[in-house]
């Protein structure tokens, strides 16, 4: 019996699940190779939500956790919920806070963190053009501080690591936007700085639960999604039911982080707190890769959607109203001033750097 071939974009999905097999399988190998060393007494147990889904879960985090689990060797062990398994993803913050929670995995804003700075969580436009942006700016720019700083003020929540997730597109169901006056009325599902950002076009941001988000563009409740980049559309089937992607991007790197309970973090001894820090950065550089190869292969090879884009003279405005709402955002806060204006910096350096960074 003749198999039917692959689609490009199937193809491309496959390469990628074969990358995730062989993380977890490294991860295993890693593992299988260190000296057997017995628990002593009733391992540690920990509930981590994520913000994602399960089909996204799969790369965004699981990895991770199981590549945690077997390394802890039976001291510790986490258990992974995903997008409002256990608790509202909005909830997020206050079930970590009061110990409902051991862990998140998310971005500020979506998870209604009460900070001056959840504003820069997820995606805020035009702070990054690539995901290696987002670990620069933590690294070199004072972010890592920054952050410290602002989650040492709030009781029983400890921040531990900020990394890049993918940029952000908006597709839609069945309305091309080829123009910005294509935006006005569209109802999407996305993050809430970036949907505060495009709103200012038209276009009206809508928070409902993730796992919703496919059926409720197949019933016209929503026009399309300004959540996420190609790899994520094709990966959690938002593909499937979108037919057109604008090519334009707002942001080019999403900023996540991992936070943990204070209370639960500091029952853990420290060289699981070594090791969960470790999977985490582990976590960070699968999805540079993951992201980074897949947004591309997929935006030139998958045939799933018709790719659109604004005429320059828009796109120029949109970058221009950029800046006025940067201004409006570092006027908010101190805090919130200083990142700002790390953003500007950062992208006056990388512009004077040149080729290859801008």
């Amino acid at each position: 019996m003749t198999e039917t071939p692959m689609t490009p974009s199937e193809r491309i999905l496959s390469s990628r699940r074969t990358f995730l097999k062989r993380a977890s399988l490294g991860a295993a190998a890693s593992t299988l190779a260190a000296p057997a060393v017995l628990a002593q007494g009733a391992p540690i147990k920990w509930r981590l939500q994520t913000y994602s889904g399960a089909p996204l879960g799969a790369h965004v985090i699981k990895p991770q956790i199981e590549a945690f689990n077997a390394a802890a060797n039976g001291e510790m062990e986490i258990e992974l919920y995903y997008a409002d398994q256990l608790v509202p993803t909005a909830d997020l913050f206050r079930a970590l806070q009061n110990g409902t929670l051991d862990a998140v995995q998310s971005d500020e804003a979506t998870m209604a963190s009460p900070v001056d700075i959840s504003v820069f969580g997820g995606y805020f436009p035009f702070a990054t053009r690539y995901s290696l942006d987002v670990a620069a700016l933590f690294q070199y720019y004072g972010l890592n501080e920054i952050w410290a700083e602002a989650y040492n003020e709030v009781d029983n929540v400890t921040w531990l690591s900020t990394g890049a997730w993918d940029p952000l597109h908006i597709f839609t169901v069945d309305k091309p936007i080829r123009s910005l006056a294509d935006m006005k009325g569209l109802r999407v599902f996305g993050v809430p700085t970036a949907g505060k950002f495009l709103s200012r076009y038209g276009l009206i941001p809508v928070t409902i639960p993730w796992d919703n988000v496919e059926v409720a563009m197949q019933t016209g409740e929503l026009d399309g999604v300004a959540w996420c980049g190609f790899t994520e559309a094709y990966e959690v089937g938002w593909a499937d039911v979108c037919k057109y992607a604008l090519t334009n991007s707002v942001t080019g790197a999403w900023f996540g982080s991992y936070f943990a309970n204070t209370a639960s973090w500091e029952k853990v001894p420290p060289h699981l707190q070594e090791l969960f820090r470790i999977t985490i950065d582990q976590s960070h550089y699968y999805r540079n890769v993951w992201y980074w190869g897949g947004e591309a292969k997929l935006r030139v090879e998958g045939e799933k959607m018709e790719l659109t884009s604004l005429p320059d003279e828009e796109w120029a405005q949109v970058n221009k109203d950029a800046e006025g709402f940067w201004d409006e955002v570092a006027a908010s806060s101190e805090r919130a001033g200083k990142v700002v204006q790390a953003f500007k910096t950062y992208a006056a350096n990388m512009e004077k750097a040149g080729y290859p960074y801008r």
